[in-house]
């Protein structure tokens, strides 16, 4: 038996898509379905976004959650878990979804979602030139902090419950305040 093509969408044809509560995203034109988030994992979203929003006040930056669609390409648009969008960055904040690459993405995984946060979306997200990217890890409580440096991603640390690190674009972060679950 031979795998099937899968059905490739533009991103163009995925934002025309009827609206759903469902978390799709397209990625290399594939509809991904990330199924309903768990507690622990939208506590951690909310969480880092309240940290983050309060982090921003002073930039004049902007804190987005999912479900919230972002225009990278023809053959992507994922929903990042958290998007901070700061002042004379690459992003556009449109009607209906963001186009340009956010300056930071966290995304808090999943069971479901380890390969496509540490494989697909880094690599995405380091090509269209993300300037930082924090991957969330709720079970363990930590946090990997990447920064962008000559288009590559750079792995500042890893960073656990108790620490507090510098965020490039933020300043000093408590882990602590991310996971307070």
């Amino acid at each position: 038996m031979t795998d099937q093509p899968k059905e490739r969408l533009s991103a163009a044809e995925f934002l025309s898509l009827p609206e759903t509560n469902r978390p799709l995203q397209l990625i290399d034109g594939a509809i991904i379905d990330m199924g309903s988030p768990t507690p622990d994992h939208q506590t951690v979203v909310f969480q880092t976004a309240s940290t983050l929003n309060a982090a921003v006040k002073s930039f004049g930056g902007r804190v987005f959650v999912a479900p919230l669609d972002v225009h990278l390409d023809e053959d992507n648009v994922p929903q990042p878990d958290v998007m901070v969008i700061l002042q004379g960055g690459r992003c556009a904040v449109g009607e209906k979804y963001l186009t340009g690459a956010p300056d930071l993405i966290v995304e808090v995984m999943s069971p479901g979602s380890v390969k496509l946060d540490r494989r697909e979306k880094f690599r995405l997200y380091e090509r269209h030139g993300v300037r930082e990217y924090w991957i969330a890890d709720p079970q363990e409580r930590l946090i990997d902090v990447w920064t962008l440096q000559n288009d590559r991603f750079v792995l500042l640390n890893v960073y656990e419950t108790g620490e507090t690190f510098q965020s490039p674009l933020l300043g000093d972060i408590h882990v602590s305040d991310l996971f307070s679950i």
